[in-house]
């Protein structure tokens, strides 16, 4: 690191009043002019002591994910730094303490970062609860990120950054069971204050939630990733033990693999509606059969990842791995340095055919269409394609035209490649009015049997 390169100072502003500042913290404070102070967010109940000062804020009403608020602080004080030489960097709590804008900080090759300790509000958290940290093993994870930092603990678990009912019903989601126990922390060290003891089922109900919401889980009865770990050894051992699981290759489950594909989709079509566009739908019978099916799924994906091992080929770890890169790599417009420039839905098709296709070296639009696939979905694919390699820019109106055109040939001229073209162009008009062709006729082919089924009891 150079020496010569700006500098930022990051202080920690306490879990609560001005009152839990430390004196070391107000002299650094004083020690910068008021041009070069930033606080991550003055919402907090100290940023007064930094005043004036800049806050962070507008980047996290602007932003579409929470990783890209960290980014962009990060930009904006390297920024900082480099016109002022050196700048302060105030953030609530500790910077040392489940603050990521500081850690990325901490790995700029731009700036010199020095960090000064504060009290955390993981200090409150020890007394409020009554418990050794140490003693008692505890870890504290990102509630932003829960799902995937809390991946195969147990507990004791402090959970910070739970400023937000969706971050409440997301941790909800990721614990092993509804009746998992957690504390809320809220407002520690204010006269607000509230600590509550509650189940998992009822975190996404505690409206009161804001950026001094913290949480607290004693004990997980099962580790969010002990589940898939155990499942992996039950399908090894089946296929180990198990005279019918023994015999199986990857062609001999295919068959298998396609039923399963479609009792999902049978499943998928037997949820409810939901109420209103991007309304809630109940929880019921229809999405009990589809979590069974999903499971049925899922232990294909799994024994075909099994298989794969044990011809040193590649394991399930593996196939988590590549799908990770590749959906990061399709995904330019949400992870990518043009992030939050996504565009519309039609944009994205054309992009994701375009990186698909370089990425597999395919010389033709039409290049890995599967030959397998229904016919309807074929068609369908293959118009895609087409559209997004800019060989296609029929409209609703062409797609009409062609469906009349097809339907007026005489009787005598109606052979099997008519009725190819009149489907064809059925897809075409699907397409354009952006419905799905296969779903369409299954639910139109599921009505009809239930029509036939009513006149039979007449």
């Amino acid at each position: 690191m150079n020496s010569e390169s700006p500098l930022v100072t990051v202080v920690g502003l306490g879990p609560a009043g001005a009152d839990l500042v430390t004196g070391g913290t107000r002299a650094l404070i004083e020690a910068v002019p008021p041009p070069a102070r930033f606080v991550r967010t003055l919402r907090h109940p100290s940023a007064g002591v930094v005043a004036p000062a800049k806050g962070c804020d507008d980047l996290y009403r602007s932003a579409r994910r929470i990783e890209k608020v960290y980014e962009a602080i990060v930009e904006r004080l390297v920024a900082e730094a480099r016109r002022h030489g050196a700048v302060l960097y105030a953030v609530p709590g500790s910077p040392a303490v489940a603050e990521r804008s500081v850690e990325m900080l901490l790995g700029d090759g731009r700036v010199r970062v020095e960090v000064h300790p504060a009290l955390s509000f993981a200090d409150l958290a020890w007394s409020r609860l009554g418990i050794d940290p140490l003693a008692s093993g505890v870890r504290i994870v990102d509630g932003q990120r829960f799902a995937g930092e809390a991946a195969g603990e147990r507990g004791p678990l402090l959970v910070a950054q739970c400023d937000s009912v969706e971050t409440l019903a997301a941790v909800a989601l990721a614990l092993p069971a509804p009746s998992t126990e957690v504390w809320i922390l809220h407002h520690l060290g204010l006269e607000s204050e509230r600590v509550e003891r509650t189940r998992a089922a009822d975190l996404a109900r505690w409206e009161a939630v804001d950026h001094l919401t913290s949480l607290y889980i004693p004990e997980m009865a099962e580790a969010p990733a002990a589940e898939l770990v155990r499942f992996g050894e039950l399908v090894a051992t089946l296929r180990a033990e198990c005279p019918w699981d023994r015999s199986q290759t990857h062609r001999s489950l295919r068959r298998h693999l396609l039923e399963e594909v479609y009792e999902v989709l049978e499943a998928i079509d037997g949820l409810p509606e939901p109420a209103a566009p991007g309304g809630a739908t109940a929880a019921g019978e229809g999405y009990e059969h589809l979590e069974e099916e999903l499971g049925d799924l899922l232990f294909h994906v799994f024994f075909h990842a099994t298989l794969a091992a044990e011809q040193g080929q590649f394991t399930i770890g593996d196939v988590v791995r590549q799908v990770d890169v590749k959906l990061r790599r399709r995904h330019p417009h949400v992870f990518g340095p043009a992030a939050g420039g996504a565009g519309d839905e039609e944009s994205l098709d054309a992009g994701w055919e375009q990186i698909k296709r370089a990425e597999k070296g395919r010389a033709s639009a039409m290049d890995g269409i599967p030959e397998a696939l229904p016919a309807l979905l074929g068609a369908l694919k293959v118009q895609k394609r087409a559209e997004a390699a800019g060989l296609d820019r029929s409209s609703e109106a062409d797609a009409l035209e062609s469906l009349r055109a097809a339907l007026d040939v005489p009787a005598v001229r109606r052979d099997e490649e008519w009725l190819g073209s009149l489907l064809f162009a059925a897809v075409e008009m699907a397409r354009h009015c952006s419905l799905d062709p296969e779903s369409a006729l299954r639910a139109a082919s599921k009505e009809a049997r239930e029509e036939f089924r009513r006149a039979e009891e007449i």
